[in-house]
């Protein structure tokens, strides 16, 4: 297997590198601590003008059909400045469910503004009780003389309080396959859809919604009406990936922080770095990002794999990459000593956000077992 990056997928890693190193610092990141939106407008329509929007959406949709590795390239640069706009949400998840369960009207309609930046996303799915199970859905759509009322409770949405469309997933009510799931297209400004917003670790912004006879047109079921559990496995197992990849990126910036740090804090007359017990933490550091950066790698090129294979390769990565987080993180702090947890110094912003990675669709010993669940399952060839 060819591992080397092909001359479009290197510059977009320059390129990505270079856009977020020089505008990504400290000072933007607090500015960004009191925007209600947790992002920058300006900066995501930047985006959408460098084609990062368009990476992965089709081309009959104004996209450039970019894969999963290459989502992963932007995704590792995104880890390294913090960015806190909502790609993960909008165009890996929420434009990911639209091309896999849209109809093409639909299709049509919302690809294209999501790939010029017109359009924000969010996809609501987790429930209090479901515990990182995708299948666990209490949400229910009834059918309505003129199209779906929907009732439910929803946390964590990724970007909710930005989105202009926000995909809920739901039960069947009262239909010809009654528990169905499904995906329904909810506006923001929906009768009886209540947000509640908050900040997440790490930066960004997330927000529990609560639908009270959420009356929806018959076209805002999202595609057919076929089962849709299989989209989303799909869709977030993508999601891991690219989330695999930011860690990277954070993990990454970590280390090089850490070593040069050591290199100039001196202690009795001599740098940090010459204590051979020092070394060797650098070391495991070290040895931690590149089994991450593999984890993460092979979760990209698994994701349009055979669906067990794809599964297993996700949840093989953000197990091991949650492991491997924790570890580069702690020692980072301990190793800056107290200055590691203080505001003045990015330590504590890039660890609050590999705390974060290690909650989203479930941890470590949730992955773990889904993995060795997974182990079991015969792989169709």
């Amino acid at each position: 297997m060819d591992l080397t990056l092909s001359d479009e997928q290197r510059l977009l890693r320059e390129s990505a590198e270079r856009f977020v190193g020089q505008t990504y610092n400290a000072e933007h990141r607090r500015k960004l601590l009191n925007d209600p939106l947790g992002f920058s407008a300006a900066i995501w329509k930047q985006f959408a003008e460098l084609g990062w929007l368009a990476l992965p959406i089709p081309e009959a949709y104004d996209g450039l059909g970019g894969g999963a590795v290459e989502i992963g390239i932007l995704m590792e640069a995104f880890g390294r400045g913090l960015v806190s706009e909502p790609y993960l949400s909008t165009v890996v998840i929420g434009a990911g469910l639209i091309a896999e369960s849209g109809n093409e009207t639909q299709k049509q309609a919302l690809l294209p503004k999501v790939a010029d930046g017109s359009l924000y996303l969010a996809f609501a799915h987790s429930e209090r009780a479901a515990r990182f199970d995708l299948a666990e859905v209490a949400t229910t759509a009834t059918k309505a003389p003129d199209g779906w009322s929907l009732n439910g409770r929803k946390t964590a949405v990724l970007d909710g309080n930005a989105a202009g469309q926000i995909i809920v997933s739901a039960r069947m009510a009262d239909s010809s396959a009654p528990g169905k799931l499904c995906l329904f297209l909810v506006p923001a400004d929906a009768a009886g859809l209540i947000k509640r917003d908050f900040p997440r670790l790490g930066g960004g912004r997330a927000c529990n919604l609560n639908l009270r006879d959420v009356h929806l047109p018959a076209d805002a079921l999202l595609g057919d009406g076929a089962d849709a559990l299989p989209a989303i496995e799909a869709v977030v197992d993508r999601a891991m990936a690219a989330l695999g990849a930011e860690a990277v990126g954070i993990m990454q910036t970590l280390l090089d922080q850490t070593l040069e740090y050591t290199k100039i804090r001196k202690q009795f007359g001599q740098p940090l770095s010459a204590n051979q017990v020092i070394r060797h933490r650098l070391a495991d550091m070290a040895m931690n990002c590149d089994e991450a950066r593999s984890m993460a790698l092979r979760a990209a090129l698994m994701a349009d794999a055979e669906p067990v294979v794809r599964a297993r390769a996700a949840s093989g990565a953000k197990a091991k990459i949650g492991k491997c987080a924790r570890f580069v993180a702690e020692q980072s702090v301990q190793l800056h000593g107290a200055m590691g947890v203080t505001e003045e110094l990015d330590i504590g912003s890039y660890f609050k956000r590999l705390l974060a990675f290690d909650t989203l669709f479930g941890g470590s010993a949730h992955h773990y077992r889904r993995h060795a669940a997974l182990s079991g399952k015969a792989v169709h060839t």
